[in-house]
């Protein structure tokens, strides 16, 4: 495995010129000779590497596992589809997709994001009593909440039990989240991130998520805002940039694979611990 470090470095920063735009794969780039144009596409090249190069370096390693699937405003549908399908492609198989909402994430409803919080945690506080910590301000509460409808700190997929239940509910009824679907709680859980957030929320919602689930990935375009908070501060999960490439959201993957097991890391574009993980 460790001689495909050198080859994913290369293939990586071909991923990330294609994704800005510039470079050899550059559709406006001619041949040394200067008569040719290259004939090869930026999103055909794309689109190649990640259904050839991908499913060798997956060796099916999510086979048997489920992935929970939340996204915040300002996602391109298209990147989300295609990390469902790497992870399809690695062998695992996306257990819930919910979708947070700007009533949730903007800054002018934290009264909102408060109160239903608040009312939850007291709610269920019997059967979560992690959930009445006088020490969860708004938005670790509001992550944990979502973590409990979504994840599990298990190692395996299960049904959704009571809570979880009750928790998607209520959000979906508030308006908090769009809930596209769900067949039961996930191990792993894919944050997939969109417009830049507030600082506070991004990193006490992941915080709060990363509590109730085995493991956590959070992805976001090159040059995110929000990834590069949670680095800062050291948010207790794997951060992935650069995922507007097919590079990008094979190493989301390859980061969910190493969350079976555990390891955190960055990862990415400008991840300081590689383009990938590998091993």
């Amino acid at each position: 495995m460790r001689r495909l470090i050198p080859l994913l470095s290369v293939l990586f920063a071909l991923g990330a010129g294609v994704a800005l735009g510039a470079g050899p794969l550059d559709d406006r780039s001619t041949a040394a000779s200067g008569t040719h144009p290259r004939t090869r596409t930026s999103s055909a090249l794309d689109a190649t590497f990640a259904s050839t190069v991908a499913p060798a370096l997956y060796a099916h390693r999510l086979a048997k596992q489920s992935v929970a699937v939340v996204t915040t405003p300002g996602v391109a549908p298209a990147t989300v589809k295609a990390l469902v399908d790497q992870v399809v492609a690695a062998g695992g198989t996306v257990s819930s997709r919910t979708d947070l909402t700007d009533a949730l994430t903007a800054p002018g409803q934290k009264t909102l994001v408060d109160t239903m919080g608040s009312q939850l945690a007291t709610q269920l506080a019997a059967q979560v009593p992690s959930l009445a910590d006088p020490a969860l301000t708004t938005y670790p509460r509001m992550g944990s909440l979502v973590g409990l409808a979504v994840a599990t700190t298990g190692a395996a997929s299960a049904a959704p039990a009571a809570p979880a239940s009750t928790v998607r509910e209520s959000l979906k009824a508030a308006k908090l989240t769009n809930d596209v679907g769900s067949a039961g709680v996930a191990p792993l859980v894919l944050v997939v991130l969109g417009h830049d957030l507030d600082d506070a929320i991004v990193n006490g919602f992941v915080q709060g998520v990363a509590t109730q689930a085995h493991g956590v990935v959070v992805v976001g375009r090159t040059r995110s805002g929000d990834i590069r908070s949670l680095r800062d501060r050291k948010a207790p999960v794997a951060t992935v940039d650069g995922v507007e490439a097919a590079a990008g959201r094979v190493a989301a993957v390859l980061a969910l694979v190493r969350q079976i097991t555990g390891g955190n890391g960055s990862f990415g574009a400008s991840g300081i611990d590689g383009p990938v993980p590998v091993g």
